[in-house]
């Protein structure tokens, strides 16, 4: 007799249209059912044809845009943030914001202009927002993130993901802890802005490790869903590797590590040996 189920949660993978084969697993694992959204890099060369691709799924899984100020190429001029036409690594991003040496107008430009490129290419308004990188909780972004929620989402129901996490329920998952905790403590302030404005977002954020490998995913996957409660977002990080994304990415093999653990039958059965579903947003 299978188990009462007794939990649900969501699974959103990053970085959808960086690269074609990233593109492959995700739309793989949506029309599996084993992913209920994804989050859009809508500034990549490749977006307008992985959207397309995209389309064929609607109604299958909620899309957002992954809003990009990090590492990838802008939409348009930014010669604060990125004078020769590449945007900054995560470590500078975060000083520039804690120190507020970053000019709000050209972020809010650039991010109107992915939002403007999903809406372009899929036809309707995005399901929800998050950062590449989780820099949409940065200050100074964040006010431009609660900006583009009321102007360009709220309208239809969307949401914003918060990376919030009570730090001593990630030092009992012990994954990584370090670098969650610092994720989750930059997410204070827009997890306040959200419940003072009414921001629907998730009330539990997981899925943040180190990519090394050294922990099999099938263990990693089992204490991220472990114990979940309301509104659980598990990000995840599934790819097929192709010469476009070696390119681009340091994150590589264990993209396809992630889908191949993601497709298998070991995925279903970990979840409903738990009593744990899955459930969009």
């Amino acid at each position: 007799m299978m188990p009462k189920i007794k939990s649900a949660i969501t699974l959103c993978a990053d970085d959808y249209g960086l690269t074609p084969g990233l593109g492959v697993a995700i739309r793989a694992l949506i029309g599996q059912g084993r992913l209920q959204a994804t989050g859009c890099m809508t500034g990549s060369a490749f977006w307008p044809d992985e959207a397309k691709l995209l389309q064929s799924l609607e109604g299958r899984a909620q899309f957002g845009v992954h809003l990009t100020l990090t590492d990838q190429r802008p939409l348009g001029p930014m010669p604060n943030l990125a004078p020769e036409g590449r945007l900054p690594p995560i470590g500078g991003m975060v000083r520039r914001s804690l120190l507020r040496r970053l000019d709000k107008s050209e972020i809010a430009a650039e991010l109107e202009r992915q939002v403007d490129s999903f809406e372009t290419h899929m036809g309707r308004a995005p399901d929800f927002l998050d950062g590449h990188h989780h820099v949409h909780q940065l200050p100074i972004i964040r006010d431009v993130v609660v900006d583009l929620w009321r102007r360009r989402l709220k309208p239809q129901g969307g949401w914003v993901r918060s990376c919030w996490e009570n730090p001593f329920a990630i030092a009992r998952r012990g994954i990584d802890p370090i670098r969650a905790t610092i994720i989750a403590l930059l997410g204070i302030g827009l997890r306040h802005r959200m419940r003072a404005e009414g921001i629907p977002h998730n009330l539990s954020f997981r899925g943040v490790y180190d990519f090394s490998g050294k922990v099999p995913y099938r263990e990693l996957f089992r204490r991220f869903t472990d114990s979940p409660g309301p509104k659980t977002l598990i990000m995840c990080h599934p790819g097929q590797v192709d010469d476009a994304l070696r390119a681009c990415e340091r994150l590589t093999d264990q993209r396809e590590v992630e889908w191949r653990f993601l497709e298998s039958d070991a995925c279903p059965l970990s979840l409903a040996d738990r009593g744990i579903t899955l459930t969009g947003p």
